[in-house]
């Protein structure tokens, strides 16, 4: 029996002591009473292991323990049961036992205190032993590692939950010591996947702790999915039932021997109380990353319909029922076609290039298989006369389609290698990387960005401030202050306005907290500077800056805590921002106020993007999951889960179609935005990943993060664990010179083309120009170590 349960006892007739008898008596009749329950509430497993821990105690000899009949009572009421919530104890902790028992002192109060146990209780009881968790978690990992190779990928994720639950249950019942030694024992081998979630638990010491711990009152609430196989299923069940199956070599007695038997048993309550399987009707050879999409604490995750009697239990079933997108480009009006087209012929006059023709495949992408595109109707509201930046913008789009660098593999071929190694298409496909590194930046900067011609850099400072650069060297001159409008006539009059003397680089100084992230607006594109700059901050607002002032225009109030992302609109006008208040909202710059507030993540929402359409946006959040949201509706029509950490950067793709995210747990998952569900995952950082960014042709991923490097990806490649050790050089992923090893715990997928390192810069944005050169940024880190 275990230390915290009563056991019978006998005293030694040779030496009695003083109402040693009559507490025997009532031990014993505590005993019965627990037995005659367990029988006539039909708990026949649970009834043999307390007989058999009685006999047990008794065949040992050792000197009995006695307890009196108020230390019992104060024992079992923590297991009581809400009569008016059956299957619910009515005590948590111990620490209002005295107070809610002081009238319980007779055996017929006792009686009703033990008829009062429910199911819980009763289970509760007989699961004290600290030991039965111990053994019970050494042969589970042990069964699961000496199963077939096609089961152990499906095996594997019931490992997690189950040391969660064992190591909440004995801080809870006050086993401080075999709560410590079990953590230190068997967290080693989960922290790799579960790093956010272990060092949570290492902190919860005292049963207080649980109950104030938001991830531990999850675990203790919710149910944990884990998506099985039929086969595997059935295989679990005759290892917890018969403790057949999967045995290990050098296990000793296996899993048949009575300390097997009563580990097994602690195990099996857990699946019972705190896990829901789902049952596929697939085979069981997927991929450990596969069975990932489906397992975790999903019901708070998975957003419910209004009106839906029947909860969606995985993230599939709700994508599913959430309809087709409308995910291709967006049409534009045939007044500004013509205008474009207009424009370019007369560029080709000036240019002298007669053969330059008129190209709708480059004026604007044609709908790629299998997606719809969306009508004018179905956008935001906009402006319905166009500009002349319009037009503008339009014709460089055009001249940049025309010039851009292709970093699609399949459109080379190995003769197009000019080294005397000969270069593979895939070293061919390699974008060309300009770095910028910011020195002497001892605060920190915890984001930058780049202007869509180039021509600007702006980043933001935990001092509240932020600083622009221009990047051709060119004065920074904004518009005096003191001008008046009526004097103004030409743009000679207006130039005359602007400051002199400036140097290149600006501060802009207006917000009161540290700065996390930035924007300049698309509205011109490539073809000239920006006119506004959004920004976010601690200080829970976002802001608009003007660039021909270089001033502070407009702050937008109604986050209630720090504004951790912005992101605007392809088509301007818009934007949204995202917040430490679980909710992302959608700005106008002509309105102070919020026009659509997205909710339901169930922590932070860390990042927040358009989609290239401006129909959806995109939002990764602590809760370690990303959602699609309608921008006009305000509701979720996707659910992306599959990481093990927090999502904090996500990316779409330039033709619509993909979404990448990125996070703590340093992996990047690519998803399918149409269907919802994983394209692949990859892995090769070794710190968190910092920034995403797709090249023009969405067939090249770049990666920037905390381990001081820059990665390339290969989009349309299948991806996957390698067979062999990866080489060192350009083809094979990262060399043994270019950055610290990354050890037996961080594999780099096959689909990793380059790895480009850094002395000791961690990159926190990665930018492509519409032309396919990829630019980087980062604060240089002079003695601080990784």
């Amino acid at each position: 029996m275990s230390a915290a349960t009563p056991t019978a006892s006998t005293p030694d007739a040779s030496t009695p002591a003083p109402g040693s008898a009559e507490t025997s008596q009532a031990t014993l009749s505590a005993d019965r009473l627990v037995l005659e329950y367990l029988r006539a509430r039909g708990h026949k497993f649970a009834e043999q292991a307390l007989t058999e821990s009685i006999g047990s105690s008794e065949d040992k000899g050792k000197s009995p323990v006695s307890i009196s009949g108020d230390e019992l009572v104060k024992k079992l009421a923590l297991f009581a049961e809400k009569p008016t919530q059956p299957g619910e104890n009515t005590l948590k902790t111990t620490l209002g036992v005295q107070k809610e028992l002081a009238t319980v002192v007779n055996s017929s109060n006792l009686q009703n205190l033990i008829a009062s146990i429910g199911p819980v209780g009763a289970e509760e009881i007989l699961s004290l032993d600290p030991n039965d968790k111990h053994e019970g978690f050494r042969e589970l990992e042990a069964w699961v590692e000496g199963s077939l190779d096609i089961y152990r990928p499906e095996f594997r994720p019931i490992i997690f939950p189950i040391f969660c639950h064992f190591y909440l249950d004995l801080v809870q019942f006050g086993f401080k010591d075999a709560a410590h030694e079990f953590f230190e024992t068997f967290s080693p081998s989960l922290e790799p996947l579960h790093s956010n979630v272990i060092h949570r638990l290492s902190t919860l010491r005292l049963p207080s702790h649980i109950q104030s711990d938001e991830t531990a009152q999850r675990f203790r609430n919710e149910k944990y999915t884990v998506q099985m196989s039929r086969s595997g299923f059935a295989l679990l069940l005759g290892w917890l039932t018969e403790g057949v199956g999967g045995e290990a070599p050098g296990v000793g007695d296996g899993f048949s021997g009575e300390r097997g038997r009563r580990g097994r048993a602690a195990v099996m309550r857990v699946v019972n109380n705190h896990l829901r399987f789902d049952v596929a009707t697939t085979s069981a050879s997927k991929s450990f990353s596969s069975w990932e999409d489906s397992t975790g604490l999903l019901s708070s995750l998975i957003p419910q319909p209004n009106g839906t009697s029947t909860p969606y239990t995985n993230p599939q079933a709700f994508n599913s029922a959430a309809g087709e997108l409308k995910l291709g480009p967006v049409p534009i009006s045939e007044e500004l076609r013509t205008e474009t087209e207009k424009a370019l012929r007369e560029h080709a006059i000036i240019e002298r290039d007669p053969t330059v023709q008129y190209d709708s495949r480059l004026f604007r992408p044609s709908t790629a298989a299998g997606l719809v595109s969306p009508t004018i109707a179905d956008l935001l509201p906009h402006p319905q006369t166009f500009k002349t930046v319009d037009v503008r913008r339009e014709v460089e789009r055009v001249r940049d389609a025309r010039k851009r660098i292709r970093l699609d593999s399949s459109v080379h071929s190995p003769a197009d290698g000019n080294t005397s190694q000969g270069a593979t298409p895939r070293q061919l496909s390699l974008p060309s990387i300009c770095a910028y590194t910011l020195h002497d930046v001892h605060e920190g900067s915890p984001c930058c960005t780049f202007s869509m011609d180039t021509s600007l850099m702006a980043a933001g400072f935990e001092e509240s401030y932020i600083r622009l650069w221009n990047l051709k060297g060119e004065p920074l001159n904004g518009l005096q202050s003191d001008f008046r409008l009526n004097n103004i006539r030409d743009s000679s009059a207006l130039n005359s306005l602007r400051e002199k003397g400036v140097s290149p680089t600006r501060k802009l100084i207006g917000h009161s907290g540290p700065v996390y992230s930035l924007a300049f607006d698309p509205i011109a594109g490539s073809a000239a500077p920006p006119k506004y700059l959004l920004s976010g901050s601690a200080d829970a607002t976002a802001r608009l800056w003007s660039m021909d002032t270089m001033t502070n225009v407009v702050a937008y109030r109604g986050h209630q805590n720090p504004v951790w992302d912005v992101d605007w609109s392809p088509m301007g006008i818009y934007f949204a921002t995202a917040s430490r208040d679980r909710t992302a909202r959608l700005w106008s710059t002509d309105r102070i106020s919020t026009l659509r507030i997205y909710a339901g993540h169930a922590s932070d929402v860390d990042c927040v993007r358009f989609h290239p359409n401006s129909l959806y946006i995109a939002t990764g959040s602590s809760d370690w999951t990303a959602r699609l949201w309608d921008v006009q509706r305000g509701s979720s029509v996707r659910v992306f889960i599959g990481h093990q950490g927090i999502v904090s950067n996500l990316a779409f793709s330039p033709d619509g179609r993909y979404l990448a995210t990125a996070g703590e747990d340093l992996a990047i998952n690519l998803w399918d935005l149409g269907s919802g569900r994983r394209v692949k995952k990859m892995t090769g950082h070794t710190a968190s990943v910092y920034s995403l960014a797709f090249s023009a042709e969405s067939s090249v991923l770049v990666t920037g993060g905390a381990d001081w490097t820059v990665r390339c990806w290969d989009v349309r490649g299948t991806g996957g664990l390698p067979e062999t050790s990866r080489t060192n050089g350009i083809g094979g992923g990262t060399g043994s010179h270019h950055t610290k090893d990354p050890g037996p715990d961080v594999v780099e997928t096959t689909d990793l083309l380059a790895t480009f390192p850094t002395k000791r810069t961690p990159i926190s944005t990665v930018h492509f120009t519409p032309r396919n050169l990829c630019l980087v940024a980062g604060s240089y880190l002079s003695t601080a170590p990784r």
